[in-house]
């Protein structure tokens, strides 16, 4: 990437992390390993606007994430919730499909997907 442009900015700013997390989301809702770790399935609306926020802010976007919830803590944030391999490659799978929709540059595609991997793995809790 050139300069000080972020990820962010060179995706296309907040409407393609809100694509993104629409993309996503409607993947959870015909994929019943993730949808069962969500307290309302039937209501995934905040969740996708959380996760267009957090990835926004993450890749140098508006802090608008943190001003409404505070500092992320993915970890202690997603604890509640039985992550294995399981539920951790059913969510990378989703992400990535997601990620390919959007047609994204092919350098921040690479990035967010090294990030996806990444993330993925640190939020599991159990084998």
């Amino acid at each position: 990437m050139e300069g000080d442009v972020t990820v962010y900015e060179q995706a296309g700013g907040m409407a393609f992390f809100e694509a993104l997390a629409d993309r996503f989301y409607e993947g959870v809702v015909g994929d019943l390993v993730l949808l069962r770790l969500y307290p309302d399935p039937g209501n995934l609306v905040p969740a996708r606007r959380r996760l267009a926020l957090f990835l926004a802010q993450y890749w140098g976007g508006p802090t608008t994430y943190s001003a409404e919830r505070g500092h992320p803590r993915l970890r202690q944030r997603h604890y509640p919730y039985q992550i294995g391999p399981l539920e951790r490659d059913h969510w990378v799978a989703c992400m990535r499909a997601a990620l390919a929709a959007t047609h994204a540059p092919r350098d921040v595609e690479e990035r967010l997907e090294a990030y996806f991997d990444v993330a993925a793995e640190a939020m599991r809790n159990k084998d």
